[in-house]
């Protein structure tokens, strides 16, 4: 393995505080959602976890898509990403759904998406903790 890049954030109180990236480009403020008591006024963990795994993802799409000599038109990828309360008391992102829009691939579709699984760094992460679904929309 060959690391390629670390990220680096800082976060202050918690799920009601802020984060801050070294390179200052990620700066904001985070809060409860109101679906968890908060006022819903800053983002969230889950709202960057999915984010985060869209994006990665679309990258993903792009990549595969390229390597198989596919042409993708990829207009975007939305991410969900479900928190949940385990039986003993803890919590665990449960479920993840993106959705891709994409266009031009038609036939090769399942293709293009069973290699961005492949390599898309978030889903190899996930790999057998969080149950992910990808659906075309």
């Amino acid at each position: 393995m060959k690391d390629l890049y670390t990220a680096h954030v800082t976060v202050t109180s918690g799920r009601d505080g802020s984060a801050r990236s070294s390179d200052a480009r990620l700066d904001l403020p985070l809060g409860f959602p109101k679906e968890l008591g908060g006022d819903g006024a800053a983002t969230n963990p889950e709202q960057l976890f999915a984010a985060g795994y869209a994006a990665c993802f679309a990258s993903s799409i792009k990549g595969a898509a390229r390597a198989l000599g596919v042409g993708v038109s990829l207009t975007s990828v939305s991410g969900e990403a479900t928190l949940s309360l385990r039986d003993d008391g803890s919590y665990t992102v449960s479920q993840v759904q993106l959705t891709v829009r994409a266009s031009g691939w038609g036939d090769d579709a399942q293709r293009v998406i069973d290699e961005a699984k492949r390599i898309c760094a978030y889903s190899n992460a996930t790999r057998g903790n969080v149950l992910t679904d990808v659906q075309l929309g």
